[in-house]
């Protein structure tokens, strides 16, 4: 799954710099993710660093984005252009 960020996002950048994908960026009203460069930090970290960084846990999977860890990690190796 993507990560999604709800309308609580307080927009106080501290998500944005954590991404080492940089899937996030400032939307209108709170943060977006792009889902086709979120991996939930599968191949760099254990745990998606946005969710673990949000101060207001207004960061949650995306039901509309459904992968398995699989995918994720296919998708981070083609991101990267490298076998993980």
């Amino acid at each position: 799954m993507a990560i999604l960020i709800t309308e609580e996002c307080i927009n106080c950048d501290v998500c944005e710099p954590e991404c080492p994908n940089g899937a996030l960026s400032q939307g209108e009203n709170v943060y977006v993710v792009d889902p086709d460069n979120c991996t939930e930090c599968v191949g760099h970290f254990d745990s998606p660093m946005c969710m673990e960084v949000c101060p207001v846990d207004c960061i949650m999977q995306d039901p509309a984005h459904v992968e398995s860890k699989e995918q994720l990690l296919a998708k981070f190796e083609n991101l990267i252009g490298v076998k993980a």
